[in-house]
């Protein structure tokens, strides 16, 4: 198969994970181990040595020559052999020298069970700093401190302090609460729960969720990740492995701190801020996570989204037969975002023919209550069918007629329908405990209560949403090189606004901020007294606006700072007047600093706010909503993180109720939906472009039928004093216009080198035909279960290259011009290795470009990435007989290592550059892939491309 795979992106993955010395050690130390009864040092250690895991337990004490009848240790030091896992259980106060101890020894990773760090006060966050600088300096790995510990069922390793040891399963359960973890132990027994992994990660001083879901992502024991959060750590390294994960494991959180109360108590435990609810919200779902509201919810849809496929909408069928419990599961679906299918008439004349005349006719279902396994199954194999139906949920209460084991056994052979999910209520006690035992047996989920079947296929539907609109393509384009003018533009304004010791911009600067980004904005002349405000009146045509201009007062209205539908000369010079004595009066005489004079418009439309603000931990957030003077009062709006695409920002039009005023109303016709999305795609590109800015508000835009236009408009920038690194930074890493450049080929055809784009899905299915796939899908040129393969994969590899995470890969791409058409003729992509400064490579060129020097042009681009993301260095692993591409390689700079398992390692190291910044400071971690490099060439002058094996 590796013919057929997406050379880009499918690159050979090490033998090992950083994190196998953590979760796989041969060597543990117990620092504080004891014999004392009921001390978590014993428990732990008694953990340890009851679970065979594989390894050697080392007991440290100095006071003690034995514990639990092992040979005790008296230092690190005194240990035979690297430690791969010391666990700390030792007071705070000397977790500083015991860490030191563990640098000085060269341990690999340390969880602290310790508790009395940042989350006691000031003492506690001075001993968790001294703790990180000390491991730093060793890149000694740290779990917690404040932690109950990590346990392996797979491996066996137990080194926690919990009570039990749970059974082996497919589910990964990370919480920030050890007492949350011995909860779900405790109930995981009488629920036959089984784990890959249970990790208490505590305070999070060094590894945080998002450094255990990238390790997890690569588990195979793993299936599905479940989270219990208090505080999203590092928000964009969370974002980055969630997102990866996502793409191939279920990922569940359940998040404490929705209320005041909630968040003051989080942070209280975790030392840590919770942030904002709604904006975790946005962020989970930008990541294709599935939230759920409590902890039952948490594994039920672990397992569900094991068992069934995704819906591919929210439309549910329903079969029951009583109208009861049909009736309240309408309820419950509506409840919670999901709406009834609306049967076709092919399908309700087909069910007229297998099931009695008075059944309901209609959805749902009421097969009646003397309903057959027969007519269960002729009913579920009809609506299977219809186009109209998403998934589908059968309810059975028993009755006199009913047989509730055989209904189940009937039903079992309908529990994988394609692309649509089977759940199932059985409503009652004994009588239908094995027919709900048949089902659960065949894959299909079973409820006691049809208002939890519909609860779990709304949260299906949810998160099935939450991957659709992260991967969808993108039909607007953005032009880069405008964009890249906007920002010139806006830079320069705000230099000069920062130069003058302001953070807020006047209105007329903010419509010039607006304007650079194409974002319609209305005229705008200044005045600075009655006559030359008469003067702009006469110039723009009345009638006119006054507002005020001001570099301190921000809301303009509450200060008497706006006047609307000024006819003549002398309405606006008494206006001028009475508005300098108005803001004198309610804000300051400094406050006032002339007028502007714009355009009255008079357009038929809806008063929208978009705005942007700070997140103390996910940086820029966006929001769109209902605006005008009322916009706190009906607080109907959505929050979203920038940067945005089409499908992103439709996503939060439609999260809001405006939404279905903007398709026509009451006689008022739709406005136009993809101008208003284009605008919002725009403003989010502004965000990221200009991290200076810490609130922008456009309020109101006006969107009608035929225009959208900004009335006005506020900025205002971080404090002067606040140094440019000091800016809060968005927690998705906006697209790098940095590398894009144009060349020119051996043949003077000019090619673009630029990071790749959503809506190059087109372009690069085309060029992996050409380049990689001379076969394409074509299901008669292979066999059979290579097609299927083939096709499957194919768009998962497209989404994984082209909606990149630019934090940590960056896939280039060649796109040159041909007879007027666009197209990608080379791809290339640098990746960071996980817990290093090291990059690696995969590089493919199409083959009739290979004699164009292309190879050598993304290869020198490649390296530059490489250099300007901080990387140590570059390298990937050459097939032994691709002599042509070690000695283009060679030519280039790389040094050649030593063959092993038939590859050679190729490296080319770069000197330190003052000011580059070390891949150690970002955030987030690499995947571990590491690409072999392989030659096609075709001729003694064809320029070798580099493509995974």
């Amino acid at each position: 198969m590796a013919a057929v795979l997406d050379p880009v992106v499918d690159v050979l993955e090490e033998g090992s994970h950083p994190l196998d010395s953590l979760f796989k050690p041969k060597r543990v130390a117990v620092i504080g181990a004891t014999d004392r009864e009921g001390s978590v040092g014993r428990t732990l250690l008694r953990n340890l040595i009851s679970n065979p895991f594989g390894g050697v337990v080392y007991p440290v004490n100095p006071k003690r020559d034995h514990v639990l009848g092992i040979s005790s240790f008296k230092s690190i030091a005194a240990c035979p052999g690297q430690i791969d896992l010391a666990v700390v259980i030792t007071p705070a106060s000397t977790v500083p020298a015991v860490i030191q101890e563990c640098v000085d020894n060269k341990v690999r990773n340390v969880i602290i069970i310790s508790a009395g760090f940042k989350e006691v006060g000031p003492e506690g966050e001075r001993l968790e700093n001294e703790v990180k600088a000390i491991a730093k300096t060793g890149n000694l790995r740290i779990v917690g401190p404040n932690c109950l510990g990590i346990i392996c069922p797979t491996s066996g390793l137990n080194a926690s302090f919990a009570n039990l040891m749970p059974q082996k399963g497919s589910v990964a359960f990370i919480s920030q609460s050890g007492a949350m973890i011995t909860s779900v132990l405790d109930w995981s027994v009488s629920q036959k729960v089984g784990f890959s992994a249970v990790i208490s990660i505590g305070s999070m001083l060094d590894m945080d969720f998002s450094s255990m879901i990238f390790y997890l992502a690569k588990d195979p024991a793993t299936k599905s990740i479940v989270l219990y959060m208090e505080s999203i750590g590092n928000a964009r390294s969370f974002l980055s492995a969630a997102r990866e994960a996502a793409l191939t494991k279920p990922i569940i959180v359940i998040k404490g701190g929705r209320t005041d109360a909630a968040a003051k108590a989080a942070a209280s435990h975790t030392g840590s801020l919770t942030g904002s609810d709604a904006v975790l919200d946005a962020a989970f779902k930008r990541a294709g996570v599935l939230r759920v509201e409590n902890m039952s919810d948490l594994f039920e849809m672990a397992d569900v989204l094991s068992k069934q496929p995704l819906p591919n909408g929210n439309r549910l069928a329903i079969l029951t037969n009583a109208g009861g419990p049909g009736v309240l599961a309408c309820d419950a679906l509506a409840q919670h975002g999901g709406s009834l299918a609306e049967l076709t008439p092919k399908t309700i004349q087909a069910l007229n023919t297998v099931l009695p005349p008075a059944w309901s006719h209609g959805n749902p279902i009421d097969v009646l209550g003397d309903a057959s396994a027969k007519h269960y199954a002729d009913s579920l194999e009809i609506v299977a069918q219809d186009p109209n139906c998403d998934g589908f949920l059968v309810i059975l209460t028993p009755q006199a007629m009913t047989a509730p084991t055989e209904c189940a056994e009937a039903l079992s052979r309908y529990a994988k329908i394609q692309g649509k999910p089977v759940l199932a209520s059985w409503m009652g006690g004994p009588d239908v405990a094995p027919g709900a035992k048949v089902l659960n047996d065949a894959g299909v989920p079973t409820y006691s209560y049809p208002d939890m079947a519909c609860k779990t296929f709304n949260y299906m539907h949810q998160y099935q949403s939450n991957q659709g609109s992260n991967y969808e393509r993108i039909d607007l384009q953005m032009d880069l090189e405008r964009v890249q003018d906007g920002k010139a533009e806006a830079r320069k304004l705000l230099s000069k606004v920062r130069a003058s010791g302001r953070s807020l911009l006047t209105e007329a600067e903010s419509k010039l901020l607006l304007k650079a980004y194409d974002i319609p904005v209305t005229a705008c002349e200044l005045a600075s007294s009655p006559a030359e405000a008469m003067a702009a009146a006469e110039k723009i045509g009345f009638p006119v606006v006054m507002k005020l201009n001001s570099t301190t007062v921000t809301h303009k209205t509450d200060v008497g700072g706006v006047v609307l539908n000024l006819h003549s000369k002398v309405a606006v010079e008494k206006s001028f007047i009475e508005m300098k004595e108005s803001v004198s009066r309610l804000a300051s005489p400094e406050g006032f600093e002339g007028v502007t004079i714009q355009p009255m418009i008079s357009l038929k439309g809806y008063e929208i706010i978009l705005g942007s603000s700070i997140d103390p931990q996910l940086g820029p957030v966006l929001l769109f909503g209902m605006g005008g003077c009322l916009v706190e009062v009906f607080k109907d709006s959505a929050v979203g993180l920038p940067p945005l695409n089409a499908n992103l920002a439709r996503k939060m039009l439609e999260e809001t109720k405006l939404y279905k005023a903007l398709l026509g109303v009451r006689g008022m016709k739709s406005v136009n939906i993809d101008a208003l999305i284009q605008i919002m795609v725009r403003f989010s590109v502004l965000i990221v472009d200009l991290p200076e800015i810490l609130e922008c508000d456009i309020n109101p835009l006006i969107a009608s039928e035929d225009s959208i236009l900004s009335l006005d408009a506020r900025v205002v920038l971080h404090d002067p004093k606040i140094e440019p690194e000091d800016w809060p930074q968005p927690a998705i890493r906006p697209y790098p216009h940095q590398y894009v450049k144009t060349v020119d080929l051996t043949d003077k055809m000019p090619a673009k080198i630029r990071p790749i784009l959503p809506e190059d899905e087109g372009m690069m299915r085309s060029f992996y035909g050409e380049a990689s796939w001379p076969s394409g899908c074509d299901p008669t040129a292979m066999p059979k279960e290579e097609a299927q393969l083939t096709c499957s994969l194919s768009r998962t590899h497209l989404i994984r290259t082209c909606f990149v995470d630019f934090d940590r890969s960056i896939v280039l791409v060649a796109e040159v011009t041909q007879d007027g058409e666009k197209m990608i003729v080379g791809a290339g992509r640098v990746s960071r290795e996980q817990m290093s400064n090291d990059v690696t490579f995969a590089l493919q060129v199409l083959p009739s470009f290979r004699r164009k020097s292309l190879g050598s042009v993304m290869l020198k681009a490649l390296i530059d990435v490489a250099k300007e993301e901080g990387a140590a260095c570059i390298k990937a692993d050459v097939l032994c007989e691709n002599t042509r591409a070690l000695r283009f390689l060679e030519g280039h700079g790389f040094h050649l290592g030593e063959e092993k398992r038939a590859l050679i390692p190729v490296k080319l190291q770069f000197e330190e550059v003052a000011g580059r910044r070390p891949l150690s400071q970002v955030p987030s971690l690499a995947n571990m892939r590491k690409p072999t490099v392989m030659m096609h060439s075709e001729g003694p002058s064809a320029s070798p491309t580099f493509a995974a094996s």
